[in-house]
């Protein structure tokens, strides 16, 4: 800054911004976002003409003519010109022209250039720019109403009334303001929320309303109201019943309009029920009916054992899965060797992998259980399926540094109290 310039002091340099840190995304395969810090300034200029520059004079060092009050980054700015200077110690040698913060505002930071205008045509301006010198010294910070920034020895008096800046008696100040603004560029996936889906509420109230019904199942003299087409388009099974003749010829829906009456004799009523319920409402029943099972306390008297049959003969895929699912949290070394046999029947393959890994890792226990027992009278091929997994277990146990084999299980007995041991999958 000239030696003549200005009340405001300047504020420290700039200093570099520093980089936002990204949130950890919740979604870890939503897309990346990003932001962007944008440092600009707003600018602003007003034109201040001071008509009888002559009769200005002489009114006092320290007292101001005021231009009108103009906004620039929303505050308000207003020109003081000082025709006897604004510094006593001048002796009215210097006219003083300042830029003032004419509204309230706290710490800001703006750049400023004044010009007194060349009235002769020639261009010759004076130009007092801190615009060119932002690089230098940053921006200026103005700290309340009233801070200023400008030149105390803006122009000599003696000089200014010989020149072609001075015409008319009427001198001509521009004034340009730029406010320092900085705003955040973020580029936020725009998302609107949405709940999750009703279909299955919709479809169970039509269930339960018998509503559109065209299908009457009876299922051991119980009676279930149903809808062919949703039925034919969760199971292939039915989608065959229903809309194939014996020639194998199809059949269009709504070609008969009569409630059709279909008994199923292979199937306990609340089996049906439930694969009903899941067909509908795209869920299971609840835990506390799949777990129920008969006085033997056998893994196929449940209703989830019954379900996951139902689900393998009437083609439905999810229903099998979640079946297997809930049966796999319920494996023991009592249950394991029961729960393979079902699932090897019912073409649960997920199920099987777990019950086959988890008979192997556990073997010296498993093979004293009634299960087991079950296995040999009815399954031996599952007993070989077992030994061929014990020794895929073993490979890796030889590379692992295993401290005993399940094979040394077997010979020192293991454990014969049939706990239950979590599954290791």
């Amino acid at each position: 800054m000239d030696d003549d310039a200005g009340d405001a002091s300047p504020p420290p340099a700039a200093a570099g911004g520093g980089g936002a840190t990204a949130a950890q995304s919740r979604d870890m395969a939503a897309s990346p976002t990003s932001s962007r810090s944008v440092t600009e300034t707003v600018n602003g200029s007003h034109r201040f003409v001071i008509q009888g520059y002559s009769l200005a004079k002489g009114m006092g060092v320290g007292k101001h003519i005021a231009s009108e009050t103009f906004s620039v980054g929303g505050y308000q700015w207003a020109v003081y010109f000082y025709p006897d200077g604004k510094n006593p110690e001048d002796n009215s040698a210097y006219v003083s022209v300042f830029i003032a913060l004419a509204s309230e505002g706290t710490d800001v930071r703006a750049l400023f250039e004044l010009t007194l205008l060349d009235q002769s045509g020639k261009g010759k301006h004076k130009v007092h720019s801190h615009f060119d010198r932002s690089l230098e010294s940053g921006p200026y910070t103005l700290k309340y109403r009233g801070s200023m920034w400008g030149y105390k020895r803006f122009f000599r008096r003696t000089a200014l009334e010989t020149s072609d800046f001075l015409k008319d008696d009427c001198l001509k100040i521009n004034c340009t303001v730029g406010v320092v603004v900085s705003t955040i560029d973020y580029s936020r996936p725009h998302s609107i929320l949405v709940p999750d889906s009703d279909i299955g509420y919709h479809f169970g109230t039509l269930l339960d309303n018998h509503e559109g019904v065209d299908v009457v199942l009876n299922v051991g003299g119980e009676r279930f109201h149903a809808h062919k087409l949703v039925l034919a388009a969760r199971s292939t099974v039915f989608r065959s019943k229903f809309f194939d003749d014996e020639d194998g010829e199809r059949n269009e829906p709504g070609e008969n309009d009569d409630v059709q009456e279909i008994v199923i004799d292979d199937m306990e009523p609340k089996v049906f029920k439930a694969m009903l319920h899941f067909i509908y409402r795209d869920t299971l029943v609840d835990d506390n009916e799949l777990g129920g099972s008969s006085s033997e306390g056998s893994i196929f008297d449940t209703l989830a054992a019954k379900l996951l049959a139902a689900a393998d003969k009437y083609d439905l895929a999810r229903l099998r899965l979640l079946c297997e699912s809930y049966l796999c949290k319920a494996i023991s070394v009592a249950t394991v060797a029961s729960t393979l046999a079902l699932a090897d029947r019912h073409h649960a393959m997920e199920l099987k992998a777990v019950c086959l890994k988890f008979a192997a890792e556990n073997l010296s226990a498993v093979i004293r259980t009634e299960g087991f027992d079950y296995l040999k009278d009815n399954c031996p091929s599952l007993q070989s399926e077992i030994l061929r997994t014990l020794a895929g277990c073993e490979e890796e146990c030889s590379s692992g540094g295993k401290s005993q084999s399940v094979w040394g299980q077997l010979s020192d007995g293991g454990d014969t109290s049939g706990r239950r041991v979590r599954p290791r999958t």
